[in-house]
């Protein structure tokens, strides 16, 4: 294993969350809260802000979420990828479940919810974003916080590392066409330059930039590595902080007009993490994947790399758009959810041992 590899896999066992993301949940509501007091009281800035765009790519969140993206993208070392064989059956269960199962599982429930038993509390004119936003969540598997999960249940560094660099891989070439898929078929208008635009700023560019950036850094020692990574995590979360507040302030006349809008657009996003948690997890026991590596591979799917959603939602349909109100959902409740994912985990440990199916070949 390469020493690269050996410090990307150490980074993983030590990931712990940091005050900020203990308290995301928190954080966010904060935003919610300051973001529609501004744009009620100060709202000429905002528009002005709104108004930056280039080619429908508004400059000021283009911005933003590069510095929330790049510092998560650093931290992955694509040279993992050659570990994928050691746990095949994992990395099976995970992509199936990532890639086959979550945005068409996703694109249901927000067929069955949004245009069907909550449409007649939502603004009609936002249900078509409403089901956009969520399939944009959807399509974007988790990328940082699956270290921090996987750690919590004890999961496997390794394969928490290798399904990772293969998951950003794929999501770069299978973003956009599942996205494209889904919108179609949801018959909602799909702006492909757009899209596909969105997925050269916001996932093949970064991708490049972080990769170049990591080497070097890692060419610089331990300590520089590690000491950038800090700071520009510091830079994310404010960046983070900044766009929801933008967000929130578009958003402030909707949310005050029908309060309801952010619990029922709750409701999926919450049937999606358990369905997917739990089937994944299912999947590897069936398999007979060590639970180090069913955690993880159920974590993975079950919660949402929403910097990508959230910046794609305000390309595509626009900062006041039902699309972009969904995936910041998404953020909200990211935290306890996968907590309370991870709990049960951790106490299903004995269950998912006691009844493993062990692979003759193992």
């Amino acid at each position: 294993m390469s020493v690269q590899c050996e410090v990307s896999v150490k980074q993983a066992a030590g990931a712990s969350m940091s005050v900020f993301e203990r308290w995301l949940t928190l954080w966010v509501g904060l935003c919610i809260l300051v973001g529609i007091g501004l744009g009620q009281l100060v709202p000429a800035p905002f528009q002005f802000l709104g108004e930056l765009e280039v080619a429908q790519v508004n400059i000021p969140v283009g911005l933003l979420i590069w510095v929330m993206i790049v510092p998560m993208l650093i931290r992955i070392d694509f040279g993992a990828l050659h570990q994928v064989r050691d746990h095949w059956r994992g990395i099976g269960v995970t992509l199936f479940v990532n890639w086959a199962v979550k945005p068409f599982s996703m694109a249901l429930l927000a067929w069955l919810f949004i245009r069907g038993l909550f449409a007649q509390w939502l603004p009609a004119e936002q249900l078509d974003a409403y089901v956009a936003g969520l399939i944009l969540l959807a399509a974007a598997p988790c990328t940082a916080m699956v270290f921090v999960w996987s750690r919590l249940t004890g999961g496997d560094p390794y394969f928490t590392l290798s399904q990772v660099a293969l998951n950003d891989t794929i999501m770069v070439f299978a973003f956009a066409p599942i996205v494209g898929l889904l919108l179609g078929l949801s018959s909602i208008v799909v702006p492909w330059a757009t899209l596909l635009t969105s997925v050269a700023l916001y996932i093949l560019i970064p991708v490049i930039i972080a990769q170049l950036w990591r080497r070097r850094l890692l060419q610089q020692g331990q300590a520089r590595f590690d000491a950038t990574l800090d700071a520009l995590g510091h830079a994310s979360i404010l960046a983070l902080l900044a766009t929801l507040i933008l967000l929130f302030a578009f958003q402030g006349e909707a949310i005050l007009a029908q309060p309801l809008i952010i619990l029922l657009l709750a409701v999926p996003i919450l049937i999606q993490v358990f369905f997917n948690s739990a089937l994944a997890y299912w999947l590897n026991r069936a398999v007979g994947e060590k639970h180090a590596v069913a955690c993880p591979s159920a974590l993975i799917g079950a919660s949402n790399f929403f910097e990508l959603a959230v910046a794609a939602a305000i390309s595509l349909f626009g900062f006041e758009s039902g699309a972009a109100l969904a995936t910041v959902v998404g953020v909200l409740i990211e935290v306890p959810v996968m907590l309370l994912v991870v709990r049960v985990a951790n106490r299903t440990k004995g269950w998912y041992e006691q009844g493993r199916r062990v692979p003759a070949n193992v």
